[in-house]
């Protein structure tokens, strides 16, 4: 090899060179492999297995072939890359619970909805669709540019003709370097009339293009339960989201809406039945998901799921039992499995000048409405070629019977009768072409009248086809052509059709409803048990604090709190700085052992800081009070924290901390509150006020010290305190009249034999 064949080594900067490349790679991820054309909704891989299928003579009406017969055409004349990944995009073609509108008609295991792989290509044969036909229809009839293939020795179309709509009708879904597609299957005969409409009015919108396109229409059915405006804000943006349900076994009621109707059983039982399911998700994964909720106990009021589809789909969920609410486990399942899920919205397509932006639905159908006008002129312009191509030998083969014993004298004696033919007759080579190949039997009278009927059919045609190409009204002419076709595409795929029936319901849901935390976690008695350390775990089951295992702690520890409660309860932790915890009581630590410290479930700040923990009652009052004798009344439902960081509740002054928290029964009207320097007040509860965060009001005025204790009490029964000792006896101060005083006085001391600790 000589040395000058050898490129020259050229000096780049590593970076430059790695970026100009990764754009080349870039680009050709984007235009050729992962979004589709707007004009024929394919990908480039998909539109080679169709076209080699073409080739191969696929049609409807034929023979299935082994389908690693047409993946071995694909590969080794259009698109070089890896068997099974061609494979993979053909037997998507074929599924019909991925395509609203199969390709490619499958014979053999394509998989199934449980998510199951096809079978080998040596075992699967297939063939086109009637969809697939109309998608093609007009390849042959100079519609679309051709390009070579990869290498040199084949051509392919660049685009597929065809009237129908798949872009919008089967959808498609891709990811590309820094951008991705995602569009959901639609109804044809929906298409079709939005179609129309924008055909006659140019104008319109997308809004009003809705009137015709409820939403989309997957091939598995289900429920689209967004709204009217959230379905119509989608299409206008070209991007957005689709909720989609299952659909329980029932039937549609007055309204039109469908209502499930649970199966009636034996002894008053009753089942639910899931007989159609979201897009996309497999039934297998799905009914995993159910028997997982009842394997974990995460949702009691479901007792089994049973899969007894066949070729029709049923799903079997079975109540905990029969007085529980059909709809509330419906709605229970909806949230946590994939009986309801989000399918995007993407409508990034390449255009007709091979770049990518996101479209409206009316700029995608504007853009595939173009695309048949040209197709339409195109076909137009070719068909005229072959008019006159045809009307030409016509006219040879007229003056050929007109001069028809000339013609026989030149053929038998001039030894170039082409050449003689055409100066004798004014004809071109063609025409004398083809007189010189003419058959005997077409000597005959009947032939020529055949022929000038023929020519003046064709020159009626060519006259209409002129003026659609080019007339005075040729846009008239093309708007009126394209609606008739159409017209005729919708019929096929009308509603009375069994491929053309809408699948998908489109029904606005309900407002979420509240599901009550029964529902969710199985309902069982806890014993809480706390220790000074911040230790924390609950035993099943009402125990007493006798009970050896609740007296078990760590050397050097010792309960702080105990109490009952149950799995469903939240529990309110707070701490001296103000801050409230929520703890779910289901996922309290097991009562074998010491528990887990309380600090790995809420991130709680400092070192024995806990001020209380209990049980939260939703429509309770506390008392809130801190060391510096401010406070407040808040709700307990309002200082539920849903993070692990807590909420802050009571805003301290600096060197202050929370230091009383006491619920409120229904019957106290009074606050008695005694500070360190043994004073004590007594006011109305009135004259707190209820805030969900801040410092609070000054309940007492001290000189030195601070607040010791504080609760709340009725009047009628006064406030009574232990005495201390073994005897268990209680004393009860019932006239509290000169302790009776506004709220922030300095107060006087308690009755006599109150505890000399200050505490209530």
């Amino acid at each position: 090899m000589a040395t000058n064949d050898i490129d020259p080594i050229q000096r780049a900067e590593f970076g430059d060179a790695l970026s100009q490349r990764y754009l080349v790679y870039a680009l050709s991820t984007i235009t050729a492999r992962s979004l589709p054309d707007v004009r024929d909704g394919l990908k480039p891989v998909h539109r080679r297995v169709l076209w080699a299928m073409r080739l191969l003579r696929l049609d409807p009406a034929a023979g299935y072939k082994k389908c690693a017969r047409v993946v071995g055409d694909v590969i080794g004349k259009y698109h070089p890359h890896g068997d099974q990944s061609v494979y993979d995009a053909m037997v998507r073609l074929a599924q019909t619970f991925s395509l609203r509108y199969p390709l490619v008609d499958g014979q053999g295991n394509f998989g199934n909805v449980d998510g199951d792989n096809a079978a080998a290509m040596r075992y699967t044969e297939a063939r086109l669709t009637a969809a697939a036909g109309e998608l093609m229809a007009g390849l042959d009839e100079g519609t679309v540019d051709f390009r070579p293939t990869y290498n040199g020795e084949e051509e392919e179309p660049e685009v597929f003709p065809g009237l129908f709509p798949n872009l919008l009708a089967n959808g498609a879904s891709g990811i590309a370097v820094g951008m991705a597609t995602s569009i959901p299957p639609h109804n044809v005969a929906e298409i079709v009339d939005a179609a129309i409409y924008l055909i006659d009015h140019e104008r319109a919108t997308t809004a009003d293009l809705m009137q015709f396109v409820q939403g989309p229409d997957f091939p598995t059915g289900g429920i689209l339960v967004d709204s009217a405006s959230a379905i119509a804000t989608a299409y206008e943006t070209g991007r957005g989201s689709f909720r989609v349900r299952a659909r329980f076994a029932g039937e549609a009621g007055e309204d039109g809406r469908w209502v499930m109707k649970p199966e009636k059983l034996a002894g008053g039982q009753w089942q639910l039945v899931i007989s159609e399911i979201p897009f996309q998700v497999p039934k297998s994964k799905l009914i995993e998901q159910i028997a997982a909720l009842v394997t974990d106990k995460k949702l009691p009021i479901l007792a089994d799921v049973r899969d007894e589809s066949d070729a029709e789909i049923r799903i079997v969920i079975e109540p905990r039992s029969r007085n529980i609410d059909p709809d509330l486990l419906a709605e229970s399942l909806f949230r946590l499995t994939d009986l309801e899920v989000k399918i995007p919205l993407n409508l990034n397509v390449l255009d007709e000048r091979r770049t990518p932006r996101v479209m409206s639905l009316k700029e995608a159908l504007s853009a595939w409405l173009g695309h048949q006008f040209d197709v339409m002129v195109r076909r137009a312009r070719h068909r005229i070629a072959k008019i006159d191509d045809r009307v030409e030998l016509l006219e040879g083969y007229l003056i050929a019977y007109l001069n028809l014993d000339r013609v026989i004298q030149i053929i038998r004696e001039e030894d170039d009768p082409k050449a003689v033919m055409i100066a004798e007759f004014r004809l071109t080579d063609r025409q004398a072409e083809a007189i010189l190949n003419m058959r005997l039997r077409s000597l005959r009278k009947l032939e020529e009248m055949q022929l000038r009927t023929e020519r003046d059919t064709l020159g009626t045609e060519r006259a209409e086809l002129d003026a659609l190409v080019a007339g005075e009204d040729a846009r008239k002419l093309q708007r009126a052509r394209l609606r008739k076709d159409l017209r005729a595409l919708r019929k096929r795929y009308s509603e009375e059709t069994p491929l053309g029936r809408r699948r998908t319901l489109v029904e606005e849901s309900a407002p979420p409803r509240e599901i009550p935390l029964e529902a969710m976690i199985e309902r069982e008695p806890i014993t809480v048990i706390m220790s000074q350390r911040g230790w924390i775990r609950a035993m099943k089951g009402h125990v007493e604090l006798s009970n050896p295992e609740a007296l078990k702690f760590k050397e050097g520890d010792g309960p702080a709190y105990f109490f009952h409660a149950q799995t469903t309860d939240k529990l309110l932790l707070a701490a001296e700085n103000g801050r409230f915890y929520t703890l779910a009581a289901d996922k309290l630590p097991g009562g074998r052992g010491f528990g887990e410290p309380v600090r790995l479930m809420v991130d709680l700040e400092g070192e024995g800081n806990v001020v209380a923990l209990f049980p939260a009652v939703a429509d309770s009052k506390l008392l809130l009070a801190s060391s510096d004798g401010r406070g407040f009344i808040t709700s307990e439902g309002g200082a539920i924290a849903e993070t692990r960081k807590g909420k802050q509740v009571v805003n301290l002054r600096p060197g202050a901390k929370l230091a009383i928290v006491r619920r409120i029964a229904a019957d106290h009207d009074y606050v008695a509150v005694i500070g360190d320097n043994r004073k004590m007040i007594v006011f109305p509860v009135g004259e707190l006020p209820e805030m969900g965060r801040g410092q609070g009001v000054q309940l007492q005025r001290y000189r030195d010290g601070g607040l010791s204790d504080a609760r709340t009490f009725a009047m009628a029964e006064g406030i009574s305190w232990s005495m201390g000792g073994e005897s268990g006896r209680t004393r009860t101060e019932g006239d509290l009249s000169a302790w009776r005083t506004a709220r922030g006085a300095a107060g006087r001391m308690p009755p006599n034999g109150f505890p000399r600790d200050n505490k209530f």
